[in-house]
């Protein structure tokens, strides 16, 4: 994949878009056998040196109920993906992001990205708030 049209052409393929955007969209990733899902955001950015990246995303849980120690142990003991801090309606959430260059994305690669990034981010969910579905 080349251009963010084509992401978008192939996430269209198996869900049903929530936000539909020039450089965003978001759609929601069903997560265990529970009904539980996940909101996953993609969005085109640009690096310092010109060069494309996706970054994949989903809230996780709301700043406020997470402190930033935790955070950083989280971080730690992971292997793909970091977390971040943005704004979800107005209010400060943990997200769990990867970052997908171009140069190197297929179809294959995105779905992987995705199903893990929103299966951690909901078991991460699970730890920080049992018995919530927040995201």
């Amino acid at each position: 994949m080349e251009t963010f049209a084509e992401v978008r052409n192939h996430v269209m393929e198996s869900f049903q878009l929530g936000i539909d955007e020039p450089f965003i969209l978001s759609f929601d990733y069903p997560v265990g056998d529970n009904g539980r899902k996940q909101g996953v955001f993609l969005a085109e950015l640009k690096n310092n040196d010109g060069r494309r990246v996706l970054r994949v995303e989903t809230p996780v849980v709301p700043l406020s109920d997470v402190g930033a120690e935790k955070c950083l142990r989280i971080n730690l003991t992971l292997r793909v993906g970091y977390l971040a801090v943005g704004d979800l309606d107005g209010v400060p959430y943990i997200k769990l992001c990867e970052n997908l260059p171009y140069a190197f994305l297929e179809g294959k690669e995105l779905d992987y990205a995705v199903t893990h990034v929103a299966e951690l981010a909901d078991q991460i969910e699970q730890m920080l708030q049992p018995a919530s579905d927040v995201t």
